[in-house]
């Protein structure tokens, strides 16, 4: 009877232990994923993205923000890269999407591609590995990227509005998008920090500068010398100045972003947020110290945004052109 219940005991630890697996499997990246069938595909990806960042710097910071624009929305599986039709608007005509540039590097990173390992490597892939080389070229972090996302099919431009956190949302709002997605309190933390690269538009902040609770007052957490230097550059409904985010050092990929919002100069709603959490409050405030943990940190949350919502196996499909389905 004993050696019964142990063998029925070691059963049920062996389909656990398979479940396990095969839910591990089931997402299907890996590292070197590409190591047989294109051993040279992330070398590839790294010396077209280097050939356009090298000359302009600027571009980091969209094709991060690609990266994370594309997560958010029906997963990474490229859909933020592909055109719109006579039947259809895609994700990448939606609002939020509109600043996003650098569509030209991934489409020089396909093309060199599909000369040297046809049908092989995805757009979804080459978004992942373009975001790690861009922030490693701004003397960031570099992490490993876990490859394997097939192609989606599939861009609507409202699963755009109805999926990407604003720079309005409050720390609710923010840990809910992100919860939906998979990802942790500490994710949005760090991932935040991505703001120390890049440019922002007037109009994404000017609410907190003009006329924040509709008596052309300021928003009150933010620093009012900030405010006032903040209006000498954008005037109300101005639609096309842009601002650094982290002023003196947008180019650079650094921890000044969170000294900037521990002094309550955020340039977001979303920024100022952090300090209304102690999770992420307290998130902030390690970044201050000579404990510093953000660059690790930054790339362990850019794997598990990388593994949100992937298309593996037989899903999705290659893209010859990253923008437009097969």
């Amino acid at each position: 009877m004993a050696a019964q219940k142990l063998l029925s005991l070691l059963v049920f630890q062996l389909a656990l232990v398979a479940f396990i697996l095969d839910v591990a499997n089931a997402q299907g990246l890996k590292i070197g994923f590409y190591k047989n069938t294109c051993p040279q595909a992330e070398e590839i990806v790294k010396k077209a993205a280097a050939s356009f960042i090298s000359r302009a710097p600027s571009l980091a910071a969209p094709l991060l923000r690609m990266h994370f624009h594309d997560c958010f929305v029906r997963g990474c599986d490229g859909s933020v890269l592909l055109n719109s039709t006579s039947s259809n608007q895609a994700e990448k005509d939606a609002f939020p999407n509109l600043s996003l540039r650098g569509y030209q590097v991934i489409e020089a990173a396909k093309d060199a591609l599909e000369k040297k390992c046809p049908g092989v490597v995805s757009c979804a892939d080459i978004l992942a590995l373009v975001a790690r080389d861009a922030v490693s070229m701004m003397n960031g972090p570099y992490w490993q990227v876990p490859t394997g996302r097939r192609d989606g099919r599939v861009s609507k431009l409202q699963d755009a509005l109805n999926n990407l956190p604003a720079p309005t949302f409050s720390i609710s709002a923010l840990k809910s998008s992100f919860a939906a997605k998979g990802l942790s309190v500490k994710d949005l933390a760090v991932l935040s920090g991505g703001h120390t690269l890049g440019m922002s538009h007037c109009s994404s902040f000017t609410n907190r500068l003009y006329n924040f609770t509709g008596k052309n007052d300021a928003d009150p957490s933010m620093d009012p010398n900030y405010v006032a230097q903040l209006k000498t550059k954008c005037k109300p409904n101005d639609a096309t100045t842009i601002v650094e985010m982290d002023p003196g050092s947008a180019k650079t990929f650094d921890v000044d972003y969170y000294t900037l919002v521990s002094k309550r100069r955020g340039l977001f709603q979303s920024d100022a947020a952090l300090l209304t959490d102690s999770t992420t409050k307290s998130y902030v405030q390690l970044q201050l110290t000579s404990k510093s943990t953000f660059a690790k940190d930054f790339g362990v949350s850019m794997v598990n945004m990388g593994n949100v919502g992937v298309l593996t196996g037989n899903s999705g499909e290659i893209r010859k052109k990253c923008y437009l389905v097969n």
